[in-house]
């Protein structure tokens, strides 16, 4: 643990190297020295350093300060992916490159920096499916995921929201939309890990994903998978409602 006077500061690191996974450079904030280090995504096309300039690391200051968790601020492609121009093969493809990324890279240096043998993974809306889709598909790597404010099927068009492959669908779609592929998981070994993962989704009551978050939350349970589902009021899809939701579930 951090000393009294150590906890008055929150320690920041700025990380970029050159992903041989996505072949570009990628950035990243580090909060913190110890702890339980938490992945966390950033909501839809945004990027690394918007998680602080929402305060919504100011929100965990006391968590990362005391030495209870790491929060590591990892960068977004999305435009590069499911908000990208190209056909709707390639945007998976490219997302899957982005996945490769965060376990063949991100993960090592999480380890390397930290010893900690629990592993976090948190996210707000497309940054919480980018959570919960990551860890419902390694069980074995995480031990925490928290979704907030999250959708789990893009291909499903909704009010202001389209259907992100234009109609397109194939088997990395299907494997990387945790409503299509949650209610058929049926291995015994995998659903032993999943029922040891702790499983928090978020969501407003008046959000557009609700009915997205019901439908896992129905399908996790159908399956076995313990998990909480807490239901906020208003639409709650706003930094001011994640910087509270963060002090309640990471």
């Amino acid at each position: 643990m951090v000393s009294s006077q150590e906890a008055a500061i929150m320690e920041r690191e700025y990380q970029k190297w050159f992903s041989p996974n996505l072949n570009r450079y990628m950035e990243m904030l580090v909060f913190g020295r110890e702890g339980v280090p938490v992945i966390f995504f950033p909501t839809r096309a945004a990027h690394f350093y918007d998680l602080e300039n929402w305060r919504i690391i100011d929100a965990m200051r006391e968590k990362i300060t005391s030495g209870e968790v790491q929060v590591f601020c990892v960068d977004s492609i999305d435009e590069e992916s499911f908000y990208s121009n190209k056909p709707p093969r390639e945007r998976i493809l490219r997302h899957l490159q982005y996945e490769r990324y965060i376990l063949n890279e991100v993960i090592p240096f999480v380890k390397q920096r930290n010893k900690e043998k629990q592993l976090a993974v948190a996210g707000c809306s497309l940054g919480g499916y980018h959570a919960v889709n990551i860890g419902l598909k390694n069980p074995k790597i995480f031990n925490k995921i928290v979704g907030m404010s999250a959708r789990y099927d893009l291909t499903k068009p909704l009010p202001f929201f389209a259907d992100l492959f234009d109609g397109y669908f194939d088997e990395n779609i299907y494997f990387n939309m945790p409503n299509h592929f949650v209610p058929r998981i049926s291995d015994k070994k995998l659903l032993k890990q999943l029922r040891n993962l702790d499983i928090t989704l978020a969501i407003g009551q008046d959000d557009s994903f609700l009915p997205d978050n019901k439908r896992l939350s129905d399908s996790l349970n159908a399956i076995g998978v313990p998990h909480n589902l807490f239901i906020w009021e208003e639409e709650a899809h706003r930094p001011r409602y994640w910087r509270e939701m963060v002090k309640l579930y990471l």
